[in-house]
């Protein structure tokens, strides 16, 4: 659940000099202390958490080079959508299936976006990040001059204020993503879930309590139980890339009227349902029809390419 996708011009802290950046941040954290101050955190949180932070080059650098606007399709998904991790997924899938039945019956969402989800934020949990998550988010918040990340890291001294985890447990993505699932602190307090319905729900160490998380923001996010998010399809030489874009909706009865063809295993759905037709790497390239589950995914990462590859990546683990 990151918020990776928002590039913007470089920001004028890059054109000061180290001395003067560091005069900068630390009264940035001093504002930063004192509106969490007023939000209600307590002294001892703020001061353990932004004592002694200093500007993290190296989250700089990352925020400059996302995979997302770097890669073209054929990259991204050859990175992320491997053998090896549908095999891992696969595996996982079959130990989980009762746990993935419950979680459909209780938020309508299917196994196949949990797991693309899942496999590509953490790798099932393997890689959670090694990053302190409010200094990556006091970073970005100064450097962005952003109050998006100002927020986060407030959330962030929150979920250890209520007890939820320790500062010391926050660790997570260079972005401020935390656990399994990657929720930004703030989508944690409004989202994460314990499976049993029981306690502090910890998206860390609890597989149930991630997939359930994770169902939990797509069922907010306006999933339709049923629905595919994208799937591959062949259009014909020719074809006017024109009508292809995520603003540009069609009834599937009209997309197959004007020659894009739907694979064998497709999913049953009436011809009424509405899609888009994806190129991402133009005309010459993959496919796709992107339904209105799309969306939700694109919720949890705004990106497309992100997106079609949960797709992928879930129903190749289905396969």
């Amino acid at each position: 659940m990151k918020r990776r996708t928002l590039l913007a011009t470089a920001p004028l802290a890059l054109a000061l000099a180290p001395s003067a950046q560091a005069a900068d941040f630390t009264a940035f954290l001093s504002g930063l202390g004192a509106r969490a101050r007023q939000q209600g955190v307590p002294h001892s949180i703020i001061d353990q958490a932004l004592g002694g932070l200093t500007p993290n080059q190296r989250v700089i650098h990352l925020d400059n080079h996302q995979p997302e606007f770097t890669l073209t399709w054929a990259q991204y998904s050859a990175r992320v959508v491997t053998a090896a991790r549908i095999r891992d997924g696969q595996a996982k899938r079959r130990q989980l299936s009762p746990v993935l039945d419950a979680i459909r019956t209780r938020f309508g969402v299917a196994a196949d976006p949990i797991m693309g989800i899942w496999g590509i934020e953490t790798d099932f949990g393997a890689i959670q990040g090694n990053f302190q998550v409010i200094d990556s988010l006091a970073t970005l918040a100064w450097f962005r001059q952003s109050p998006y990340f100002g927020n986060e890291a407030i959330a962030a001294m929150k979920i250890a204020a209520r007890g939820d985890a320790p500062l010391p447990r926050l660790i997570g993505s260079w972005a401020g993503a935390m656990g399994q699932p990657q929720f930004m602190p703030s989508v944690y307090l409004t989202t994460a879930v314990n499976f049993t319905g029981r306690g502090t729900p910890n998206i860390w160490t609890n597989v149930p309590d991630t997939m359930a998380s994770i169902a939990n923001y797509l069922r907010k996010a306006r999933w339709v139980p049923g629905l595919p998010s994208s799937e591959p399809v062949l259009i014909p030489p020719g074809f006017d890339a024109a009508l292809a874009g995520r603003q540009h909706r069609l009834p599937l009865a009209r997309w197959q009227a004007l020659g894009v063809h739907r694979l064998a295993d497709a999913a049953r759905l009436a011809p009424a349902t509405e899609a888009s037709l994806l190129l991402p790497d133009g005309p010459t390239g993959a496919a796709y029809l992107a339904y209105a589950n799309f969306e939700s995914i694109r919720r949890y990462n705004p990106s497309d390419l992100y997106a079609l590859a949960v797709g992928e990546l879930g129903r190749s683990i289905a396969a």
